[in-house]
């Protein structure tokens, strides 16, 4: 799976710059809300923050690609369905889970107006590091990649972009068994400066 995220992202940039009218870099951090859906986990948003780089490709004036490369720190809660689920699992030790990933969105920009664009694309995540306690004898309970679907809306000041967008993953995180679906839920806000 990693060898066609690099893959896409190669194909995607190198498109983008050969045909580019506008190309700028720049830097970007937020706030985060993340959530896995599921009987195994608490039905509510926790929050998390995100930072990391973006290639701002315009290809015309109003349509554009945006591949950017993000650190997420979520946070998820188990709920008390876990441990019927799963039985030998400590309860004490599973409450809080923290979850770092690596997230590459590739965005396609529609800018209707210079003010404002819209985005949307997948994101591919890379997950970096999870709880080694979650469940006895080391065993790995989330898989390691989380395909997601991604749209948003963008304010362009100068240099400043102004974003807030909403992800929904689309494949089963859950590499235990299949007795519970656990699919991710992200929304994001923050600032980026783009040179």
């Amino acid at each position: 799976m990693k060898r066609i995220i690099f893959l896409v992202i190669f194909f995607t940039t190198t498109v983008g710059l050969t045909q580019a009218q506008s190309l700028k870099f720049g830097i970007k951090a937020g706030a985060s809300m993340y959530k896995i859906d599921g009987k195994s986990f608490k039905d509510e948003f926790n929050y998390g923050y995100h930072v990391g780089g973006a290639v701002e490709i315009m290809l015309g004036n109003k349509i554009g690609i945006q591949p950017e490369v993000l650190f997420n720190q979520s946070n998820v809660q188990t709920g008390y369905a876990f441990d019927t689920l799963y039985h030998s699992v400590n309860v004490g030790m599973v409450k809080d889970v923290k979850l770092n990933y690596l997230t590459i969105p590739l965005l396609i920009n529609f800018r209707p107006i210079p003010l404002l664009t819209l985005q949307a694309g997948p994101q591919f995540g890379i997950l970096m590091s999870k709880e080694k306690s979650l469940l006895e004898d080391g065993k790995t309970a989330f898989k390691t990649g989380n395909v997601s679907l991604v749209g948003g809306v963008q304010l362009n000041i100068s240099i400043f972009r102004v974003y807030a967008r909403y992800g929904v993953g689309l494949n089963n995180m859950n590499d235990i068994d299949n007795r519970d679906k656990w699919k991710s839920q992200t929304a994001q806000a923050g600032l980026a400066l783009m040179f």
